[in-house]
């Protein structure tokens, strides 16, 4: 076995062990089967969340926005997000046409508002992401997304007075720490690029609460969602573009490899949204960002074990802290689910054939 197939076993080996701590097994009594079920729907719904974290972070393993903006020159990052989401437009119009696009939930269950709203808010977290990949540092946009947690805990709070238990911000304060000491490496920004970022983080988080709020209560799909909400995000986008691209849009060279790359770009874009609405369907907002975290300490130790990469050993030692503190809000997320089944079993009713011997007893003994 060659020293790389070596290296990429021991990396499955240890990414092996990890899984395991992340989604613990619990050991229930025989008639439990309630909880059973609810546990075996996480795990189910952990893997599904796994799988499309995986595929939500295809555009970025391959950098092909900062590809775009930076090697290609298209220096318009709003004009960029718009094409993204005109490209998903017509590809959800093509599956509805097709008949594949999923059947919307009854109008009087969403109130349009809601729906406007995620549309709205959708075009300001992506068009202000991209304008801060532009304008800082990878650093600082990583210290930028880190920020999103506890103002998803927050917003949650204020919106819908919803609390956490002090254990899990505790944990979430450990991953959060350990990120940002195993990826913030630079913090080169200009004041523009600063106020972007700063601006982009409540509105990133209000829209994966309402990603996940519309899609578990509303139950709405992930593509029937994105069809009636990407209109209300393309003429946002619209509005936002004199105000934060610069001009000079029609002096770009557009060749066919330049465009090739911006489509392949959109392509991708597609399938991002896509997988990162399938995750957060299947998941809490906050959990969601738990998962990037996680793809980015495997990504960091996956370049150690396999490639040889050396990302320096404050890094590795924040990746290994924050694992630790997945692994703890992962095992309290499956102990409060526990919990809650278990205290929504059915009381055992007992046969009515039971119930009148007992009765026939009594009288019997009442006789007596």
């Amino acid at each position: 076995m060659s020293g790389w197939q070596m290296r990429v076993t021991m990396f499955l080996k240890f990414l092996t062990k990890v899984l395991a701590v992340l989604l613990p097994q619990y050991e229930m009594d025989s008639h439990s089967l309630a909880v059973k079920k609810n546990i075996k729907e996480q795990r189910q719904r952990i893997s599904l969340v796994c799988i499309s974290g995986v595929q939500q972070k295809v555009s970025y393993l391959l950098g092909f926005d900062f590809q775009v903006m930076g090697k290609v020159g298209f220096n318009f990052p709003i004009l960029l997000t718009l094409i993204h989401y005109t490209t998903a437009w017509l590809l959800l119009a093509i599956f509805r046409a097709l008949s594949i696009l999923p059947i919307s939930p009854p109008s009087k269950t969403t109130p349009f508002s809601s729906l406007f709203s995620l549309g709205a808010v959708m075009a300001f977290a992506s068009g202000l992401a991209n304008t801060s990949l532009k304008h800082n540092s990878v650093g600082f946009y990583q210290m930028s997304k880190i920020a999103v947690t506890p103002t998803i805990v927050i917003a949650e709070f204020i919106l819908f007075r919803k609390t956490i238990s002090s254990k899990k911000v505790l944990a979430l304060a450990v991953v959060s720490a350990g990120v940002a000491i195993a990826t913030v490496t630079d913090l080169e920004f200009n004041l523009f690029g600063a106020l972007v970022a700063i601006a982009w983080i409540i509105p990133s988080a209000i829209n994966k609460i309402l990603w996940s709020r519309l899609q578990q209560q509303g139950n709405w799909t992930a593509l029937a969602l994105m069809w009636k909400t990407t209109p209300v995000t393309i003429f946002f986008l619209l509005a936002l573009m004199p105000w934060l691209d610069p001009p000079g849009i029609l002096s770009f060279k557009w060749d066919l490899s330049n465009s090739t790359a911006i489509l392949i770009s959109a392509a991708l874009g597609f399938f991002l949204q896509w997988s990162g609405a399938l995750a957060l369907g299947a998941t809490s907002a906050t959990s969601h960002v738990v998962l990037g975290q996680f793809k980015t300490c495997v990504i960091l130790l996956g370049g150690y074990f396999i490639f040889n990469s050396d990302p320096g050993f404050v890094s590795i030692c924040g990746a290994i802290t924050a694992l630790i503190g997945m692994s703890v809000y992962t095992s309290l997320n499956l102990q409060e689910s526990s919990e809650s089944s278990s205290k929504q079993l059915p009381i055992p009713v007992k046969p009515k054939d039971e119930e009148s011997t007992e009765l026939d007893i009594k009288d019997t003994a009442n006789v007596v």
